[in-house]
């Protein structure tokens, strides 16, 4: 996952499009092309401005390094993906999907964020300063930072991402919007000095101003056909890897850049180990499976119960061939669960949400398919400390409250035991994309269905899923979206964004309370007053009745082959996939041991066992159901 120091749009699930093509011919016409274009500023009226006296410069080369010196380079890293993207391109339309992940990890940022400490450390940045307006921040960048086509990293690449942003040409909304009521401008004071200023000051500016470049020698001057000539384009990135070739619906490979500039920087060394990183597209997680126990797949997700206590009890884990790990992080929590849409007229009455809630029995779901394993998530932003309201509960599953709800609403159960008012009945469709959550979703059906409601199960593939859902067409999506450092709430709850499709706004939330405190939130200039409009926020948005809370898994669980090796303290407070290649904050701590691929692959051939590895680590694990 992309967890970026400047707040982004959220990620939704991975997408798919049918084809093939080759990227390397692509990429060659491109970079023949962009040498041609022209930019928006001609050279000649750039002009620098003067760096303000008394500025203090701070750094960071004293947090632990979370990297081990163990590590060798080299090896492959074989692993899938269940669709392919839509678009490489990670703006615009279809390009909120999972895989953009890949991708925008491999554009750095600024500065990042220490995954143990929180404390700011470099990144394109050697060096950065706080301005007295709270408003600007100033950045000495590193002039070793190149592009992957070995172009230097300059000032002009972060004017330009504003110019970027702001193009109606790229069709996204969001950011159109962000880069223009939040960053108020890119100020260069010499090729590799440069401010970066808010339109409003705020806390924690730091988490806002980080912002990444973007190559202007690339993209020149926009105009109405972005969208469409760089969907399978591969833009330079400053990353450790870059797509080297891909076939659509078939597979995507990344090579890691020979020389990549920052290899022997303090919080990038012994990192990015692979050279290579392969994804397959291999549609089905039960084949998934069967790809990891092979071989042909590195490492395998286990978080599903029946893959942890029930299908890796086999000989391939039992002789040590795969290892198994248990690791607890502490980090925001992804808002799983039940999106209603509110422009439906079924839900367009809050005490129907209400009633759909109280008839879902998560609980049930908890203790029974999923072993007591996961934790109930109590509402849509758990586990951002002060920013989070812990005393809000998740609504749980009571016949009852339903009675009393759908009554008072004027609706009667029909001779079926389904809820009905004018001929409607309350049937509605639930959207989903992964098989392995059909169990799940066949208790909640059958205990629904006691209560009056009835669920229609819709699965569709990732790609069909994904577009129903941004078209808003959706009677209840099930899915996830990720997180941010801190609560993010305009894109999925403010009104400028329902009834409109491509936005984060699948309920199509439209209320003027919850606006009045977005805006609000979004204007503070005060940490304690944020604070305080992210708890009412919260409770606004509980109050909706729009999203319903499923689970919380507070941990990552991972299968691997033993030739596989991890740094003797495995993870980081904040790792959420322990074989992340890419992640700029948590990823590429790992590495392939060639001598004890082969050593492993003979043992096999011979019969011959090594000890049985199961690791549990709970280093960072905290009360799941305190927040902390």
């Amino acid at each position: 996952m992309k967890f970026s120091i400047m707040m982004a749009v959220a990620l939704l699930f991975c997408t798919c499009f049918q084809g093939c093509g080759n990227s390397e011919t692509q990429k060659n016409n491109k970079t023949e092309q962009s040498s041609l274009k022209k930019t928006d500023i001609p050279k000649e009226e750039r002009n620098y401005a003067v760096l303000p006296d008394h500025i203090k410069w701070l750094t960071n080369e004293s947090d632990p390094v979370f990297s081990s010196d163990k590590a060798k380079k080299g090896g492959i890293l074989h692993s899938a993906i269940t669709s392919f993207p839509m678009t490489f391109r990670v703006v615009g339309p279809d390009s909120n999907g999972s895989f953009r992940s890949a991708i925008l990890d491999n554009q750095l940022s600024l500065i990042n964020i220490h995954p143990n400490t929180g404390k700011i450390i470099p990144e394109l940045a050697t060096h950065w300063a706080f301005g007295d307006d709270k408003k600007t921040m100033y950045f000495m960048l590193d002039k070793n930072a190149r592009w992957s086509d070995g172009k230097p990293v300059k000032a002009w690449d972060y004017v330009y991402t504003l110019q970027f942003m702001r193009s109606e040409h790229i069709i996204a909304p969001w950011y159109n919007d962000y880069y223009t009521k939040e960053i108020k401008a890119v100020i260069v004071f010499d090729e590799y000095t440069i401010g970066v200023k808010s339109t409003k000051a705020v806390p924690d500016l730091h988490l806002k101003l980080g912002i990444s470049p973007t190559p202007e020698h690339y993209f020149g001057i926009l105009d109405k056909t972005f969208v469409q000539t760089n969907n399978w384009e591969i833009v330079p990135n400053t990353g450790a890897y870059q797509i080297s070739d891909f076939k659509k619906g078939k597979f995507i490979k990344f090579k890691r850049k020979k020389g990549f500039w920052a290899q022997d920087k303090r919080y990038f060394k012994n990192r990015y180990n692979v050279d290579t990183v392969i994804f397959n597209v291999i549609r089905d997680i039960n084949l998934q499976w069967e790809y990891f126990k092979k071989g042909k797949l590195d490492t395998f997700d286990l978080r599903f119960p029946k893959y942890w206590h029930q299908k890796s009890n086999i000989s391939l884990f039992q002789k040590g061939y795969i290892n198994k790990i248990w690791f607890f992080n502490d980090q925001e929590r992804s808002a799983q669960g039940m999106w209603l849409n509110q422009d439906k007229d079924i839900f367009k009455d809050k005490r129907i949400c209400y009633a759909f809630a109280h008839a879902m029995n998560i609980e049930k779901v908890i203790n029974k398919v999923l072993r007591k394993d996961y934790f109930r998530l109590s509402q849509a932003f758990f586990g951002y400390g002060r920013y989070s309201d812990y005393t809000i509960k998740s609504r749980s599953y009571d016949i009852k409250k339903v009675d009393e709800l759908m009554s008072s609403a004027g609706w009667t159960r029909g001779s079926d035991g389904i809820w009905q008012k004018n001929a409607i009945r309350f049937s509605v469709k639930v959207t989903y994309s992964y098989e392995e959550h059909m169990p799940r979703l066949v208790v909640l059906k059958e205990d629904a269905l006691k209560a009056g409601v009835e669920l229609l199960l819709e699965r569709l593939d990732s790609t069909a899923m994904f577009k129903k859902i941004l078209e808003k067409k959706h009677d209840v999506a099930w899915m996830g979206w990720s997180t941010n450092i801190r609560p993010s709430y305009w894109q999925g709850w403010h009104s400028d964004n329902a009834h409109k499709p491509q936005t984060n706004n699948i309920t199509n939330t439209d209320d003027p309370e919850l606006d009045e405190l977005i805006d609000k939130y979004r204007a503070s200039l005060n940490e304690q007053e944020r604070i305080n409009l992210s708890l009412k926020i919260q409770n606004a948005i509980h109050k909706t009745g729009a999203f319903v809370p499923t689970f919380m898994v507070p941990y990552v669980r991972q299968g691997y082959w033993r030739w596989i090796e991890l740094p003797g303290f495995k993870g980081t407070r904040r790792t959420d996939d322990l074989f992340d290649p890419f992640s700029s904050m948590t990823g590429g701590l790992f590495w392939m041991n060639s001598g004890k691929k082969e050593e492993t692959l003979n043992a096999m051939k011979k019969g011959r066992a090594f000890l049985q590895v199961v690791i549990r680590d709970e280093q960072f694990k905290k009360g799941v159901n305190q927040g902390g």
